[in-house]
């Protein structure tokens, strides 16, 4: 089978597990379990707290303990083993434990995805900057195709969804040990410190000013992802306290809007590699940053009736702040990273975003939301939470231009196919 082929079977079923049951397990916590919504909020949490731990542990695993192919499907099996379970919870307490356990197995399969595609990319002599966006793109595919065939199938308020995901875990944990072996880059431990048996070498790389720099901004950028994960459909809902949109398209199916978001993000993956040659990663990244002030400060300005067309567009603009930023990140970091450590290192990223970031995001976001947004009766003013959000990114976007000290130098056709680092930066003397 085509290696490229193989890579995008890979990407569509890790998005299709996520895809399955991210967005519609509210509907079965609240209307099929009625628990608390005062506990939901927890769920989304575990997210990140896995984050700030396994994937750059596995990362370690995977770069010098065992082939990272191998450590993947594993972590797909005892995912799907995991999801089994969920629809045997009884409690809301236990609910949380054990999708934690399945966050714990999750969240560090997507950048062992991303160290997999690169290293077989790379084996086969491919351009992981020009060849992995159209491949990563059906990542996205997979998770919007997964969003409809469990509400097609009827299983958007019981536990079919959690099914769904798990025969998909099981399917790409088996079919992960037929890819292309992709074994530990350093395997000699008998010579090494104990910073480098123990995986810790990877963050020796925060000690450059630049990587701790993008480290940081990473983190930054991750708290906004999770706003817009935590509250877009929420803003959506309340709209169905106004009488004048009651019966309007946005509120009876905030689901299909907001899933433009996703169809925008396979437009713009595609878009990453043109935009990486032409302007460089500092200024694809900026590109994210205003996309994200244009996302919140769209949607505190948007409503279901005249200004619908503003709710669209910032759905659609959400493909570029999502996908530059990410995508972008990714490649950044595998192209100024050792080929020993790459693994463990795009577990950092993750770490910095889908980590420290979520968590950063969800938890100070709802104390301010709460604070200074939420009147007596329990109702938000979305027009100023909206706002603030824009000014955060707003603000961010300011100190990326001012801190992050990068210059990008357009390499030639024949260079970029030998030199895939130079399609993105150099660093600015």
């Amino acid at each position: 089978m085509n290696t490229k082929l193989r890579l995008t079977i890979l990407s569509f079923l890790q998005f299709f597990i996520w895809g399955s049951w991210l967005i519609t397990i509210g509907a079965y916590w609240f209307q099929t379990k009625q628990w608390s919504g005062a506990q939901f909020g927890a769920i989304f949490s575990t997210m990140g707290i896995a984050s700030i731990f396994m994937p750059s542990l596995m990362g370690i695993v995977a770069d010098k303990y065992i082939n990272a192919e191998k450590l993947y499907g594993i972590l797909h099996i005892l995912g799907g083993l995991t999801l089994c379970t969920i629809p045997m919870v009884t409690d809301p307490g236990t609910f949380f434990w054990v999708i934690l356990l399945n966050m714990i197995f999750y969240m560090p399969t997507l950048s062992l995805s991303i160290a997999v595609s690169f290293s077989v990319l790379k084996t086969e002599g491919l351009d992981v900057v020009k060849d992995y966006p159209p491949i990563r793109v059906w990542g996205t595919i997979g998770f919007i195709v997964a969003m409809w065939t469990v509400s097609l199938l009827g299983f958007e308020k019981t536990a079919g969804q959690f099914y769904v995901a798990a025969g998909a875990a099981f399917l790409l944990g088996l079919y992960s040990f037929t890819l292309p072996k992709c074994p530990p880059q350093s395997t000699n431990t008998s010579s090494q410190g104990l910073m480098e048996i123990l995986g810790l070498k990877s963050f020796a790389i925060l000690r450059d000013r630049k990587m701790l720099t993008f480290f940081l901004f990473a983190l930054l950028l991750g708290a906004a992802l999770q706003l817009t994960n935590a509250y877009g459909d929420t803003f959506l809902h309340d709209f169905d306290k106004t009488p004048a949109y009651q019966d309007t398209l946005t509120v009876k199916y905030p689901a299909i809007i907001m899933s433009i978001s996703q169809i925008s993000e396979t437009l713009f993956i595609l878009a990453i590699p043109f935009f990486l040659r032409r302007f460089g990663i500092k200024q694809v990244m900026l590109f994210s940053m205003i996309a994200w002030v244009l996302r919140f400060g769209l949607f505190a300005y948007g409503n279901p009736g005249s200004g619908l067309w503003m709710i669209i567009l910032s759905c659609i603009v959400y493909g570029m702040a999502f996908d530059f930023f990410n995508i972008s990140g990714s490649l950044f970091v595998e192209t100024q990273t050792q080929p020993s450590i790459r693994a463990s290192a795009q577990g950092l990223f993750m770490m910095m975003t889908n980590g420290f970031g979520a968590v950063l995001g969800s938890s100070l976001s709802g104390i301010i939301i709460q604070t200074y947004f939420t009147d007596a009766n329990g109702v938000k003013d979305w027009h100023s939470i909206w706002l603030t959000f824009a000014g955060y990114a707003l603000a961010i976007a300011v100190l990326f231009v001012l801190i992050f000290k990068h210059k990008h130098v357009p390499q030639q056709h024949s260079e970029e196919t030998t030199h895939p680092e130079g399609l993105l930066s150099v660093e600015q003397a």
